[in-house]
This record gives C-alpha cells, structure tokens and sequence, in this order.
C-alpha cells in the first residue's frame, strides 16, 4: 500500500514538485502580510510553518476533488490513471481528504482559535468546487466561466495562508494593501492553469479538453502570455504597497522575454512534449513572483539592506 502511494503521488502529485512552488506561496503570504502592516519584525516561524502545511494539504484537496469530479470522464479516456486503473480508491481518497481536514483544523486552532473562520470559508468553496457548484454540465459548456470560479480558490487560500500572519498579529481584519496581492493569486492561477493545458497537436487526446484544444495553439499561447502581463501589473501594484516595485517589476520582465521565447519556439514546431516547456516556464514565473513579492523583500528590510 505504502508503494501504492508513492506512485500515485508520483503520477498525480508529485511532492517535490509541488513543495517548492507551495513553499514560495506560503513564504510569500506570510511575508507580504508582515511587510503591509508594518510590523516592527518578521513573522514568527509558527506562522510559516503552519501557513506551509495548511496550503499544501489544500492543494492536496483540490487534487483529490479532481479526482471525484472527474472520474467518469477518466474511466472513459484515460483509464491509465490511478483511480480507474485502481491503484488507489475513491474511498481511500475521502479518507485522506478528511485527515487534511482534521490537520488543518488543528494547526489552525494551535497557532490562533481566529483562523478557524477563514478556513471554513475555504473549506465551503473548496466543497462546492467539487460538486461543481451543483452546475457541472452549465459550467462544462462554458470553459472560460469553469476556469474563473474554480481559480477563484486561489484568493481564498492565500487569504488564509497572510490571516497566519495578521490573526495572530491581532487584527480582526486583513491590513490595507492586501486585495492587490489576493488578485495577483487569481491571474498567477490562472497562469499555471493555462500553462499545463498547452500542448501540441499529436499530444492531445481524445475525451481531454485542453486551451489548446479548444482556443487553438496560437489562442491558447497569446491568452496565457495575457495571463502573465495581468498578473506582472497587479504584482507591481502590490509591491508598491511594499517599497519593492522596481525589483519586481525588473525580474517578471526578465521572466516575461524568456516566456515569449519559449512560445515562440513552441509555436513554430509542433514536435511532441514541446507544450510541457509552458507549464515549466509557469512553475519558474511563479516562483520569481512570489519570492520577490513576499520573501526577498521581507528579509531584505528586516537585515537593514533596504
């Protein structure tokens, strides 16, 4: 069983992908939320820590709810996956979905009894994304509404992953300046959504709906880069918030004209496995994004360099 689980996390969640960019989200959070309210020193390390386990199991969750929602479609075209190939059960799944539940509660309730609201909101939108919001087949017909509500999570989980930081800080509502940074959570969603749904031609299968498949490659590749430019303002915005606006704005720049080569190059050859160079380039825009707009900044001000 225990080998069952290696390789699911393997195929469906692999660990040390996903850790660094939910350890960069959390790092971020926490920092940034520190940095707007002025805060004479930096977050404790509870706020981290509790900020970096809460995100991953919430990203855990979304993973598992794809899987319930979309089993009857993977049954029918890709039933090379785990769950139709049964290597591990939907049950077992629900299983694991409630342990997030119970951890998370708890780490809440250790770092701050005020938490506790903000993850039921979480944890209400997380359950009615999964049921599809009760509007599966309205929704499915719609692409670009399904992509907006289900991104829609994001803000709700960074709201979250700052409140461990502002909570226990004393404040009974988010600081000014922190909407920029909830909004650059739903564009860079939007972001990694797209850039993992790009492929070329002779990788698209049949019963999977990819932006490629549906917008076309040259679409699918100028609505992603459009992605980027929204997220890119909205992080400037909010590094103004933080006296850190001509960094970010020069390393997302740098990020930006390597994004468009790596389009360019996709578009020009339509050579297998060429879509997955997006989705990497999304996990390396992400990173620089969140660690100049969060971290970096926090450890810059607090050992007097800026």
């Amino acid at each position: 069983m225990a080998n069952r689980w290696w390789i699911y996390q393997r195929e469906r969640f692999p660990v040390f992908a996903h850790a660094p960019l939910i350890g960069a989200f959390s790092l971020s959070a926490v920092s940034y939320s520190g940095l707007i309210r002025v805060a004479n020193q930096p977050p404790h390390w509870q706020s981290y820590l509790v900020a970096f386990l809460s995100s991953f199991l919430f990203f855990l969750q979304l993973r598992i709810a794809d899987e319930f929602k979309d089993f009857e479609e993977d049954s029918r075209y890709r039933p090379y996956r785990p769950v139709p190939r049964g290597l591990v059960t939907l049950r077992q799944l629900g299983w694991i979905w409630g342990g997030c539940i119970a951890i998370q509660f708890a780490l809440g309730l250790w770092l701050s009894p005020g938490l506790i609201l903000p993850l039921m909101v979480t944890w209400l939108y997380l359950g009615l994304m999964s049921r599809e919001f009760f509007a599966r087949r309205w929704l499915k017909a719609r692409p670009i509404t399904y992509m907006v509500t289900h991104m829609a999570i994001m803000p709700l989980v960074d709201l979250y992953t700052t409140a461990c930081d502002w909570i226990p800080a004393g404040f009974r509502r988010p600081p000014r300046g922190l909407l920029f940074f909830l909004i650059v959570s739903f564009f860079n969603g939007m972001v990694v959504e797209i850039g993992r749904k790009i492929r070329s031609p002779q990788d698209e299968e049949t019963g999977v709906e990819t932006y490629s498949f549906l917008w076309g490659r040259r679409k699918a590749v100028a609505v992603w880069l459009g992605m980027l430019l929204a997220t890119g303002q909205y992080a400037y915005l909010a590094a103004q918030g933080i006296s850190f606006a001509k960094p970010v704005l020069v390393l997302l720049m740098i990020v930006f004209v390597a994004a468009l080569g790596v389009c360019s190059w996709f578009l020009r050859n339509s050579a297998a496995k060429r879509g997955k160079y997006i989705e990497v380039m999304s996990g390396v825009w992400s990173l620089v994004l969140y660690l100049s707009l969060g971290f970096v900044p926090m450890v810059l001000r607090y050992s007097g360099r800026i």
